[in-house]
This record gives structure tokens, sequence and C-alpha cells, in this order.
């Protein structure tokens, strides 16, 4: 594929994690980066790490529950770098809510985050993209509600499931304008936070991976990447699954 240089991502929850690690290859092959996030410092760390000579990333404090964020940080995408090529809408969150215990503001709350930040994400980058008649947009999902379930996590899975048919509808109604979007589905990826689950949770984790480790973020970014190439036109609508194998055993 060829190198992503002169194009402008954007890429929303961008400041750890999985986010950063789609920011990090991004970047890497060429990419102009938005990185946006509601930790505004941390997304200014990574974007200085990511661009030592300056440039090419810049960070905005971003709420992506709320329209007015997510409209600045494209008119600030605008203003500096002249058009968007790629969005990222990877902003997320996975609280353990059991459902005994899911409160009305809990969900609202991931509702609102994990759903509405994708959503209106690629309705803030639509009019730009349409005017280019080129666009490559990639959710940020889950193996988590999409293809599997897990005590805990049924309103996170709900989420993650929604996106997908959210995505489906969204590709056909933009497939007119030159613009493609697609989700990837990670697996047990190996993120801020995740040591603290202790040893044997992450043992138990590599029993149920084919391939015997744990994901990476920039797993995740190449998975990214390749969607958001020019070379991916002919995908849309499609999801690719990014998690060792994890899904495919019959039973264990």
């Amino acid at each position: 594929m060829k190198r992503l240089d002169e194009q402008v991502a954007i890429v929303t929850g961008a400041a750890r994690g999985i986010g950063a690690g789609i920011a990090a290859v991004l970047r890497a092959e060429g990419a102009n980066v938005v990185l946006a996030d509601i930790d505004g410092p941390g997304a200014q760390a990574l974007a200085a790490e990511l661009d030592r000579s300056g440039g090419h990333c810049l960070a905005v404090t971003t709420d992506v529950t709320v329209g007015a964020d997510l409209n600045a940080v494209v008119a600030t995408a605008l203003e500096r770098f002249g058009r968007i090529d790629i969005l990222a809408a990877n902003a997320g969150i996975y609280p353990h809510i059991s459902l005994a215990e899911l409160e009305p503001g809990e969900f609202d709350r991931l509702i609102a985050i994990n759903l509405g930040g994708a959503v209106f994400a690629v309705q803030a980058c639509l009019e730009p993209m349409r005017s280019a008649g080129y666009g490559r947009v990639v959710l940020t999902s889950s193996i988590t509600g999409s293809v599997v379930g897990q005590p805990g996590y049924a309103i996170y899975g709900a989420t993650k499931a929604a996106m997908l048919g959210f995505m489906r509808s969204a590709a056909v109604e933009v497939a007119g304008s030159g613009i493609t979007v697609n989700s990837v589905l990670p697996g047990n990826i190996r993120t801020p936070g995740f040591d603290d689950l202790g040893p044997e949770h992450e043992q138990s984790m590599l029993a149920a991976i084919p391939v015997g480790m744990l994901g990476e973020p920039e797993d995740v970014g190449w998975a990214v990447r390749f969607l958001a190439s020019p070379e991916a036109r002919y995908i849309t609508g499609q999801t690719l699954v990014i998690d060792g194998g994890q899904v495919l055993p019959e039973s264990s």
C-alpha cells in the first residue's frame, strides 16, 4: 500500500490505549493526525511524542458526547490541514456493570459515549468528506457484543453491536460520495490498566487465545490503517476481527 503522506486523520479517544495505537500507526505511515480526547493533556503529550519535529500532529480536548466539541475538532483539522481523509471513531468506555446493578444514568452514559460518540463524529466529518468526494471511516467496535458475550458487559456489548448496525446503513448511505465505512473488532488488547487485573486473569485470557498472546494497540492500528487506505476503496460496511483467533474454537 502507498503511504498516507499528506492525508489527514482524526482519531477520537486517541490519548491512550487502542486510540493511541491507531494514531501512532497512522502517523508512522505519513498521515497528519488530529488526536481528539477528553484527556487533553494526555492527547497533547502523545502528539508531542508522535511528532517531535512539529507540524504533523495536534491535540484537541474533546468530549464526544458534545456536538460542539466534535464540530470544533473538524473545524480545527480543516483550519490546520485543509482536509479530512480519515476518521477513526474509537472513543469508548468499558465499565463492568451487572444487570442487577445497572442504573439509568450509567446506561445513558454508555450509549452516549460508545454509540453516540461514533455516530456524531461521523456526522461531523460528512460535509468535508463529501465535498472532497473521498473518505475513510473506521469504527472501533469489539468482539464483545458483536460476536461473543461476557457477564457484566451486557450494555457495553449492546453499544458495540449497535455500532455495526449503524455502520452498515451508513455505508450504504454515503457510498455514492466516495466514502467507505468499516469497523474493527478487537479482542483482548493490552491497554493501560490491564496489569491491574492480575496475572491469573491474564493467564485465563491467554488460554482462550489460540495464538497464545495478547494483542497490542498497534495491532488494531494496522488493521485501521488498511481499511483507511485508498487501496481499500472496494470494501465498505465490513468488519475485521483482531483477536488472535479467540472466537474460532468450537469449544474450550
